[in-house]
């Protein structure tokens, strides 16, 4: 589908979840470029809030403590061509929230309910008017339970492990690779035995398993998917 011909139809509220490693983050910068919707990462916001404790020294195990943090922190996700600017108080933070530091700080945090609630405040505000795809872990089940598609993206746990060793680097470091894999493990583990909205597919999502296919392939069958939405909504 055109940019043009996706103007001019219904703009839909698109939630893509799926684990760690599943290809979430790509398929949905890809999948908002071509469908000229907005990409509204919730990952970002969370490495953001976890960015700004690690910053400040904040317990970032203490639910009280983050969520005073996150109501004194302005989060904001700005459209770009090369993919999303992340202000943290209208500092551009696009960079350091990818750090394997941010990135754990930011699974311990999203394990806090008050937090949670506060992201899902924010999150929902952005996306209102719809025209908006969000890639997480709970955006179909708890974010957006009403949006007019619903992906889980997943892939094998090994198939996942490989693709966020070859993402750091690490093929040739066999120390490095085995960590990352141990951490991806553990943050599985967490994400879907926490109390607050566990990584669970929604059940009207259509699930996409994106272990033997390629970006492309992925990209094809989301995009088939909105397709048919669209469809049948024209039809009502």
């Amino acid at each position: 589908m055109s940019q043009a011909a996706s103007s001019q139809m219904k703009k839909l509220v698109i939630a893509i979840d799926g684990p760690a490693g599943a290809g979430k983050s790509t398929i949905a910068s890809r999948l908002a470029r071509k469908l000229g919707y907005v990409n509204l990462e919730s990952g970002a916001m969370y490495r953001a809030l976890g960015l700004k404790a690690l910053e400040q020294g904040i317990a970032i195990d203490s639910e009280a403590a983050m969520i005073e943090l996150a109501n004194r922190s302005r989060i904001e996700l700005i459209p770009a061509p090369a993919g999303n600017c992340v202000l943290l108080d209208g500092r551009d933070v696009s960079a350091r929230i990818r750090e394997r530091e941010v990135a754990d700080a930011a699974s311990r945090l999203s394990v806090h309910p008050a937090v949670r609630e506060w992201m899902v405040a924010r999150q929902r505000e952005m996306g209102t008017d719809g025209g908006v795809i969000m890639e997480g872990r709970d955006i179909g089940t708890v974010v957006f339970p009403h949006a007019e598609v619903k992906i889980f993206l997943d892939a094998e746990p090994d198939v996942r492990a490989q693709r966020r060793v070859l993402q750091h680097h690490a093929a040739g470091d066999p120390e490095k690779a085995a960590r990352l894999t141990a951490e991806l493990h553990a943050r599985d583990q967490r994400d879907s035995t926490r109390a607050a909205a566990p990584l669970v597919a929604a059940p009207d999502a259509v699930h996409i398993d994106s272990s033997a296919l390629s970006i492309e392939q992925v990209i094809a069958e989301a995009e088939r998917i909105v397709d048919e939405r669209l469809a049948a909504l024209s039809r009502k």
